[in-house]
């Protein structure tokens, strides 16, 4: 089938590159605009959290969106400056709805003060607004207002993304460039794997706008998308071109693309298999921002493998032995390589480089034992930015500790009939003394404690008796047969043991009433218990497919079993490193926690894209071993030819997903690191020293498969 689709591109050449330009044109055009649509960091599940904030909004008023106006003065500034400049900002913006410093005690302490503007819409909906306020909002000398909060952070996220993007590039690009140069030896080869990236991109972001208008995207697509596919598109190209070039040295032009396509497009098509398989395990997490990035991701593994299994031999037709113009040196014979030198070495000492080897694994794999995950927040910006800036702030002079959102959980409770009830209010105090009794609980405000009445029967006359008095005291607090608590834990921030305390009060079950939880805590929970639950279905895919694979184009089974191992091995390393370096802050960095992301994200990737690797390297001993049957041979041969291009393969993936390292967005950054490690230990300690010194003690039970026999060919 591949062979037949060498013949059709290199006689429909120039129609398959017309064809191509004309969809780089088209989807280029709305790739400008994805940056445009997308919003919030993903994290959104549509559970009790979602469902208790609609109550909060519907029945308490309380507005779907904020935005915390924070203003500073000068010690030099007058007491009469600073209230004027405060009423004169809020004049400005009498169209929107607020509380002032001026309304509110506790809203002014020392040199700073705050306000809210309240909006009826989402936080990623509120562009224009914020961008009227930015031309309305003025700083005068010893006087200055910051805008923060949810929308300010996200949109600041969003361009913090496209910064990093930028950066990114300017990174990458260049030094893949050179590894391609030091791969190919010349300029014009390596050249084509960077365009064949860039198609690949602009293309896939072209399709991912259109996936807006059925779901909501996440900022940090827009460095998914580039991060995975540029790494994989060059990836392919640089294995194409390899063969290509090889071919070519001993065939025409057209019998050159037809071998190329069918053994070097058969690899791309089963390694870009393997990466689709992987990240639609993100799929079983009904979360915004892994539906994004399996979305996202599994569009750009497909357009990558499209474009090198066709527009790259389009290409590579019409240019033909161009490919090696503008040559800058010869690499040398592959029997004559450093590369042939080491897999003799290798194949040497089997058992030695097995034990070193997974010394080495195992070693790495200790510190992510200790792993704290978190869900990306404020702390996800760039420290200089102003709204991270702003909002620290904030919680540091208006927030008391014990207080604060990652330490606070808001139950409402429902009862039947109207909550001030004497029989209701009873129900509602036995919820909240048991509460209180809960060891974790440090404090419990409710219209018991806000009155200063502990009794239910008393209150319930009280407030009968003299409902304009009561009114104001809990008119935010009780909604007819609703009434809103809050609750403070005695926990860290981020904290495994509140989430833990939420998951088994929300199970809980009262007489008589309903109880729904909302807060920070809340929707942590949520997130990490459907990760949690939804998680190992993914894995369980991506195992069984990821060894059905292998079996199925090697005919093998203790291959795919290895490689499976292997990986799991490698990715363990590679989280215990990256725990090593962010969280136990080594080589410069600042200790802070694991974001969320970082190891569904680095598995499901990297799990597919290290069978790049498994596929490039163990095809070319395949087809050694076919023609000669000797697997000590097959396998000092294929690991002669192909260490080369998977050094330079992994040289690129590194250097493409490392770049995101000098970036400013934590989960990025993160994200970047951990799969530039993941492939560099994944490129030399498995693919080049484990795999073969396993190859080599395993002998023919490599090849093993239910008494299939292979057909010997003539030796090399």
């Amino acid at each position: 089938m591949l062979q037949k689709l060498g013949q059709i591109t290199f006689q429909n050449r120039k129609w398959f590159l017309i064809i191509w330009v004309i969809l780089i044109f088209i989807f280029s055009s709305f790739a400008i605009k994805l940056p445009t649509i997308l919003s919030g960091n993903g994290f959104e599940y549509h559970g009790q959290y979602i469902k208790t904030k609609k109550i909060l909004e519907n029945n308490f008023g309380q507005p779907k969106s904020t935005i915390i106006l924070l203003f500073h003065k000068d010690k030099s500034i007058n007491d009469f400056e600073w209230n004027t400049y405060i009423q004169d900002t809020f004049a400005m913006l009498h169209k929107y709805k607020s509380i002032t410093p001026i309304d509110r005690v506790g809203m002014k302490k020392g040199d700073y003060a705050y306000g809210i503007l309240s909006f009826n819409k989402d936080p990623e909906n509120l562009q224009k607004e914020t961008s009227h306020l930015h031309q309305l909002l003025k700083n005068k000398k010893g006087l200055t207002v910051t805008m923060t909060g949810e929308p300010i952070i996200v949109q600041d996220l969003n361009k913090a993304s496209q910064e990093d993007l930028a950066k990114a590039e300017m990174i990458g690009l260049p030094i893949a460039l050179i590894v391609l140069i030091l791969a190919f030896g010349g300029i014009v080869a390596a050249t084509i794997p960077l365009i064949i990236g860039v198609v690949s991109i602009l293309t896939t972001m072209g399709m991912v706008y259109f996936y807006s208008f059925t779901t909501n995207l996440s900022i940090f697509i827009l460095n998914i998308i580039p991060m995975i596919g540029l790494a994989l598109s060059i990836d392919f190209a640089l294995l194409f071109i390899n063969r290509f070039k090889e071919e070519l040295n001993n065939h025409p032009i057209e019998e050159a693309i037809h071998t190329t396509v069918a053994t070097a497009g058969r690899s791309i098509m089963f390694s870009a298999f393997c990466v689709f398989i992987g990240l639609s395990g993100l799929l079983f997490i009904k979360i915004d921002i892994f539906q994004n990035v399996a979305l996202g991701g599994m569009t750009v593994v497909f357009i990558s493998a499209l474009s090198a299994t066709t527009f790259l031999p389009a290409l590579l037709s019409v240019m033909g032995k161009k490919i090696n113009h503008l040559s800058l040196f010869r690499a040398k014979e592959n029997h004559s390589s450093i590369w042939y030198q080491f897999a003799k070495g290798v194949m040497k000492a089997p058992i030695l480089m097995t034990i070193l080897a997974l010394l080495l694994l195992l070693g790495g794999l200790i510190p992510a034992r200790n792993m704290v995950l978190t869900i990306p927040g404020i702390d996800s910006l760039p420290p200089k930015y102003p709204s991270r800036i702003a909002y620290e702030t904030f919680k540091t002079q208006f927030i008391p500790k014990d207080q604060r959102d990652e330490k606070k959980v808001v139950l409402v409770i429902e009862t039947n009939g109207d909550a001030l009830e004497r029989n209701n209010l009873e129900k509602i105090y036995k919820v909240i003394q048991k509460l209180k009794k809960d060891p974790l609980v440090h404090q419990v405000i409710s219209p018991f404690s806000v009155t200063g009445i502990n009794d239910p029967t008393r209150l319930s006359l009280l407030v009968n008796m003299n409902k304009d008095k009561f009114a104001p005291v809990l008119k935010n607090s009780v909604s007819k047969n609703k009434m809103l608590v809050q609750v403070f834990l005695n926990t860290e921030e981020h904290s495994s043991k509140a989430r833990d305390w939420i998951s088994k009060w929300s199970q809980f079950h009262f007489d008589d009433v309903k109880t729904t939880f909302d807060g920070q805590i809340k929707f942590e929970q949520e997130i990490f218990t459907e990760i949690y639950k939804k998680a190992p279905y993914g894995l369980l895919l991506i195992f069984l497919s990821t060894f059905f694979i292998l079996m199925v184009a090697f005919r093998s089974l203790l291959i795919p079993l290895k490689a499976i191992l292997m990986n799991i091995l490698s990715l363990g390393c590679t989280f215990g490193i990256v725990v090593w370096i962010y969280q136990e802050g080594h080589l410069g960095m600042k200790p802070v926690d694991i974001a969320l992301i970082l190891p569904v994200f680095v598995f499901t990737l990297v799990f597919g894209l290290s069978m790049d690797y498994e596929v490039f390297l163990i095809s070319r001993i395949q087809e050694f071993y076919l023609n000669t049957g000797d697997n000590s041979l097959a396998t000092v041969s294929g690991l002669t030819y192909t260490s080369k291009i998977i050094t330079s393969a992994a040289a690129i993936m590194i250097v493409v997903t490392g770049a995101f390292a000098f970036t400013g967005v934590m989960p990025i950054k993160q994200l970047g690191v951990g799969i530039a490690l993941a492939i560099f230990i994944d490129s030399t300690i498995v693919r080049m020293v484990l795999v073969p010194a396993l190859m080599k003690l395993l002998g023919d039970w490599n090849w093993w498969f239910f008494g299939y026999k292979r057909k010997k060919k003539s030796a090399l």
